[in-house]
Formats: structure tokens, C-alpha cells, sequence
């Protein structure tokens, strides 16, 4: 099969069938975005995740005045807060680093926190309790230090920062599913329009086709076109929906996002640049399969 005529076949298909050619471009450049998008998404969440499950933190509250814990009897005393260190000390190397803040350490964080709030007039130094902040070489080992400490007299309660973020990161999970879902929507309609496209054009030439297979043309020869029709088609979608991929991660991420919310971890260019060869393998391969189905079908030697 001589290269010029399949060029010379794919060129004319792509001109008689031009509308329903730019619409499947579109179809797989909105699908391949939407892919594009959701995992970026989970990139991003994972990124996330390893950076701020890495920095998660244990708080251990001590006994104040006013607390009601059966290990509490008044405000805890220095011997019962050397004795929590002790303990604390006890479980390395599952227990890395042990920070003590106090009350009026505490207070001064709060005020900092709500200045300029009417709460500030409402709180004293003596409502924040005082604490433990323990950092753990593995977040996961937090139930061996609410173990160790539970009973601890002069302990309060015990709060394991992860259980804030694991909420957190559900909304995201949710939000990440529901772009997944609408990707394969959207993967299903372009999957239909590369059939309604291939049987569009194969009747258009069915004169054509029939004249190959008389003449002993093989299968592939005829069905060759039109699957390189909707490749070319497919590149192109997913040429633009890479691009707007990385415009995305180029001025919205990092030209906007990146300098305003400095606490987040965004995805890196190397996380972006994986995504591309998804996008490439997902369009060009759901079209050439839709293709070869629908032709198997309209173009039966």
C-alpha cells in the first residue's frame, strides 16, 4: 500500500466530513481535559497528603481548673507534667520531638490568631490549657501514644491532628470521583461520536470501497483511512487538551495560586508532564478502538 494514497484518502475524508471532523476534535479535547483534570487533581491530593500527614502532630491537653476528665483533679501539678514528659520520653523512637506549650503561650498564639475579635474579650489566659505537642515518626502510630497516655494522670485528652485532615481530604476524594465520573461521561459521548463519524464516512464511500475490494484490495488497506482519519482527529484533541493542561498549571497554579497560598504544596511540573502521555494513550486509543468496532461492522469483507 503505497503511502501517498493512503495520505491522498485520509486527506479527502477529513474534507468531505470536515463539521463532524472538528466536532470530534472538540469532543476529545473537552473529554481529555476533563481525564487531564482529574488527575491532576489526584496528584494534587496526594502531594498534599505527604506533606501535611508528614508535619501532622499529636496535642496532648493537660488539667486545668476546670477540667472533668477522671484523671484530673484540679490543675495539673509539676510532678504529673514531669511524669507525662517521662512517658512521652519513654516511647521513642515512635515519639521524634515533644514541644511544651503553656497556657500563656497558648493565649498568646490565640490572640494572634483572632486579633481584632470580639471572642478576645470573652477568653483568658487560664481558659487555654496547657499542652504537649509530640511529633511522631509515623502519624499512623497515634493510637501507641493515646495508649500509653489515656491514663495517665494530669492528661486531659489527646487529639490526633490527622482525623482534622482526613475530612478534609474526603471532600477532595468526593470532589475527585465526581470529575472522574464526568470524564467517562464525556469519554463515552466521544466514543460514540468516533462511531457516528466512521459510518458517516464509510457510507459516504462506500462507492469507493467497493470498487478496492472488487479490484482484491485487503481489509486493512480499506479500513486504513478511516482509522487514521480519526487518529488524526484524536492528536489534535489531545494536543489541546494537553495545552491547556499545561496553561493551566503555568498561569493558573503557579503564576497565581502558588505566591498567594504558599501553605499548600502545588503539583510540579514533573507530576504535569506524566499526565501528557495518559491523555495521548486514553484519545488516540478509545478512537482507534471505536473505530475498528464500527468498521468491523459498516466494512465487512
Amino acid at each position: 500500500m503505497r503511502f501517498s494514497f493512503v495520505r491522498r484518502e485520509v486527506g479527502n475524508g477529513i474534507r468531505r466530513n470536515f463539521t463532524m471532523t472538528v466536532a470530534l476534535i472538540v469532543a476529545v479535547a473537552v473529554s481529555l481535559s476533563l481525564v487531564g483534570a482529574a488527575l491532576l487533581m489526584r496528584a494534587q491530593v496526594d502531594r498534599m497528603k505527604g506533606y501535611w500527614y508528614d508535619k501532622i502532630e499529636v496535642s496532648i491537653f493537660l488539667c486545668g481548673n476546670t477540667s472533668v476528665a477522671f484523671t484530673c483533679t484540679g490543675a495539673i501539678t509539676d510532678e504529673q507534667r514531669a511524669n507525662v514528659e517521662a512517658v512521652l520520653g519513654s516511647l521513642a523512637p515512635t515519639v521524634q520531638e515533644i514541644f511544651y506549650e503553656s497556657s500563656e503561650d497558648a493565649y498568646g498564639k490565640f490572640q494572634e490568631q483572632f486579633a481584632g475579635s470580639a471572642i478576645l474579650a470573652n477568653i483568658s489566659p487560664d481558659a487555654l490549657p496547657e499542652s504537649f505537642r509530640v511529633k511522631l515518626d509515623d502519624p499512623a502510630n497515634f493510637e501507641k501514644v493515646a495508649s500509653a497516655l489515656q491514663s495517665v494522670q494530669g492528661v486531659e485528652s489527646i487529639q490526633d491532628q490527622r482525623q482534622l485532615l482526613d475530612r478534609f481530604f474526603q471532600i477532595l476524594k468526593g470532589l475527585q470521583s465526581f470529575a472522574i465520573a464526568v470524564a467517562i461521561a464525556m469519554l463515552f459521548v466521544t466514543v460514540l461520536l468516533v462511531m457516528n463519524t466512521i459510518r458517516v464516512s464509510a457510507f459516504a464511500r462506500r462507492r469507493e470501497t467497493s470498487i478496492m475490494r472488487s479490484v482484491g484490495a485487503s481489509n486493512i488497506s480499506i479500513r486504513l483511512p478511516f482509522i487514521l482519519e480519526a487518529t488524526v482527529a484524536a492528536v489534535i484533541g489531545s494536543t489541546l487538551a494537553t495545552a491547556g493542561i499545561l496553561a493551566a498549571k503555568y498561569w493558573v497554579i503557579d503564576a497565581r495560586l502558588a505566591p498567594n497560598l504558599t501553605f499548600i504544596p502545588f503539583i510540579t511540573w514533573a507530576q504535569v508532564l506524566a499526565i501528557v502521555p495518559v491523555l495521548f494513550l486514553v484519545g488516540v486509543g478509545i478512537t482507534v478502538f471505536a473505530a475498528s468496532i464500527t468498521l468491523r461492522r459498516y466494512l465487512r469483507g
